[in-house]
């Protein structure tokens, strides 16, 4: 599923070093509302999920989340911060996952990326950094995307809405990522 570009999905230019952001962003790293915890979140669910075009489309923001935390570390290095470690584990997931788990579990993966939008806002007015406003608008726009394709899930599944409309969403958010390009 997953294959490793080692290019970033955003150029990660830093004009000055800012131990302040690098210490924000660190913080952030494993937090509950962190990229880490959004890919751990999002990838469960594209594990138990039977719908094969939901199980896709989660899969796809996965691989996204991942990109992202990918892209704050290369920030934090930059910015002058140590590396991140990630030595914190997550609450443990059940085995399986039922209709309402699923619907609830959309509902706060629409609501993880409403608070890393507000996160990254907050941390674009702390910052003069040209480069580093450009890296978390990229993110921010990034995460309103997740944040409306979840929200068009959750939509679907009170429909329940047929696969072709799963298919749509697919191809909508595809076609997101091809702006980034």
């Amino acid at each position: 599923m997953f294959s490793y570009q080692k290019r970033l999905m955003f150029p990660v230019y830093i004009e000055y070093p800012d131990k302040d952001i690098a210490h924000l962003l660190q913080q952030h790293y494993v937090g509950n509302d962190s990229e880490f915890a959004q890919f751990t979140r999002v990838m469960f669910q594209h594990l138990h999920i039977h719908n094969p075009y939901l199980r896709d489309l989660l899969g796809m923001i996965a691989a996204e989340e991942l990109g992202h935390l990918e892209l704050v570390t290369a920030a934090i290095k930059k910015l002058g911060g140590r590396e991140p470690l990630v030595n914190e584990l997550l609450s443990e997931y059940p085995d399986s996952v039922s209709g309402a788990e699923i619907l609830k579990g959309m509902k706060e993966n629409e609501e993880a990326e409403e608070r890393a939008i507000k996160l990254y806002t907050k941390l674009l007015a702390k910052t003069d950094d040209f480069h580093l406003k450009r890296i978390l608008q990229f993110l921010i726009n990034r995460e309103d995307v997740h944040r409306k394709i979840f929200s068009k899930i959750i939509i679907l599944i009170t429909q329940e809405a047929g696969n072709e409309q799963f298919a749509a969403l697919i191809h909508e958010y595809k076609m997101s990522l091809r702006v980034i390009s």
